[in-house]
């Protein structure tokens, strides 16, 4: 499970590229769940569910993502015939399809003689992957983009008996592998020394890999003030995973070649030049609140709903630095991103049909936290509505859940086309992404 986790390669269908589906059962409730956590995937949704489980219990899963095509029209800085006709001419391009297994494992052991609980998690809540073809008019924007995170959750968690409240706290370590390819191109024939005439100038490829660790916590509260309610809430702290590793650049033209200071006057048409230095940035994974309430208006059926605040507004730059004096002209070339806070709402159903079989249903909405002027293919996010069905089936030593959920996302029209920083696009993405999930949860 941990090859598979540190080896995914997730999607963005969360807000931005959150993916909140960490349980099937909350999953086919629209992840509408904070106020329930009546599982171990509690760990993710709210810590404090733990404190009511009875015993040792353990949650194994998989999410199943089938990532069609994200389909663009328009124009971007390379459409048309470099390096002078550019930026004009209408194109149609799709991304590469993905099929993504996503692991998790959640575990809780309550004592005997306290109302005390210990629990850990392992999963994965900030994954992306992009991949656009090299031949794209995406190809010096991306071309390969991933985050393959590791996230390991140990909990403790207290149950005040007269209160009818679980509290708990627990920290996050995430580990994270981080790869970047794409094509550079000049908007000058020199770019150590910018002058007319002005397009889209072949360089080369560069790649980049680097890990990163970082810490923070989180901490919930499930309160259970009457027999049909509960009221939820919980908050996950921002990491900041500083990223250390290695880049590569193949100069592939003569400009290519000016740029990491070789003389292109003698250079043969097929000759090609090497470099390569340290490289490092940041990435912010930010902070969520839950706030959730749960309801129970007949012994059978459970509603919920949840309010989920992602601080996204963390996330500013993209912005690469490399040491060697090799990689001046691609040094600390910032790329704005100004994302803003957003919000998603989750509504979710249970209906116990009988002692061994629950149905479930849910729906979603998140709010994209990228605004126009930055929306790029790397991220093309959009608002999104999701749209959820499930069931759970077991007994008194296990239950199988099972999930499926379909995302839409809402088509997003750019205009942000900037031919001199040669980034951006103007037309509409458009994306949808279908999701399988199934978790065993033994009971002992």
């Amino acid at each position: 499970m941990l090859c598979a986790l540190t080896g995914l390669s997730g999607v963005c269908h969360g807000a931005g590229f959150k993916v909140s589906e960490q349980g099937a059962k909350a999953m086919a409730m629209g992840n509408a769940f904070a106020a329930q956590a009546d599982d171990p995937s509690a760990l993710y949704f709210n810590p404090a569910g733990i404190a009511f489980l009875p015993g040792i219990q353990v949650n194994l899963g998989a999410l199943g993502i089938m990532v069609p095509q994200t389909e663009f029209k328009g124009t971007t800085p390379l459409s048309g015939t470099a390096p002078l006709d550019t930026g004009t001419a209408t194109a149609i391009e799709h991304s590469r399809r993905d099929i993504v297994i996503a692991p998790t494992l959640y575990a809780s052991y309550a004592l005997d003689t306290l109302p005390l609980c210990f629990g850990f998690g392992v999963n994965a809540i900030y994954p992306l992957s992009k991949s656009w073809s090299d031949s794209s008019v995406f190809r010096n924007q991306v071309q390969i983009a991933s985050i393959k995170p590791v996230n390991f959750q140990p909990t403790v968690a207290y149950r005040f008996d007269d209160l009818n409240l679980g509290v708990a706290a627990g920290i996050d370590v995430t580990y994270a592998q981080v790869t970047l390819q794409k094509s550079l191109y000049s908007p000058v024939i020199d770019p150590t020394a910018p002058a007319p005439p002005f397009g889209a100038y072949e360089l080369g490829s560069l790649g980049v890999d680097g890990t990163g660790t970082d810490v923070g916590y989180n901490f919930g509260l499930l309160w259970k003030p009457r027999s049909d309610l509960n009221l939820g809430l919980a908050y996950r702290s921002k990491i900041t995973l500083g990223i250390e590793g290695d880049a590569n650049y193949l100069a592939t033209t003569p400009t290519g070649m000016g740029a990491i200071g070789l003389a292109d006057s003698a250079v043969f048409p097929y000759t090609r030049a090497r470099a390569s230095s340290r490289a490092s940035t940041s990435i912010p994974l930010p902070d969520t609140l839950d706030i959730a309430v749960a309801w129970r208006p007949t012994r059978k059926l459970t509603l919920e709903f949840d309010a989920t605040r992602t601080g996204w507004s963390s996330f500013k730059k993209l912005e690469l630095h490399f040491d060697s004096p090799e990689f001046a002209a691609f040094n600390n070339q910032l790329d704005p991103k100004n994302w803003r806070d957003a919000w998603s709402y989750k509504f979710g159903a249970q209906y116990q049909l009988n002692q061994r079989l629950a149905l479930r249903a849910g729906y979603s909405f998140d709010e994209s936290p990228v605004p126009d002027r930055t929306v790029d293919p790397l991220l093309p996010d959009a608002d999104r509505h999701s749209f959820a069905v499930g069931a759970g089936i077991g007994n008194a030593l296990g239950t199988v859940d099972l999930a499926y959920m379909w995302v839409h996302f809402v088509d997003r029209t750019v205009h942000n086309q900037d031919m001199t920083a040669l980034r951006g696009a103007n037309g509409v993405f458009k994306s949808d992404a279908y999701l399988l999930a199934a978790n065993l949860n033994l009971k002992f």
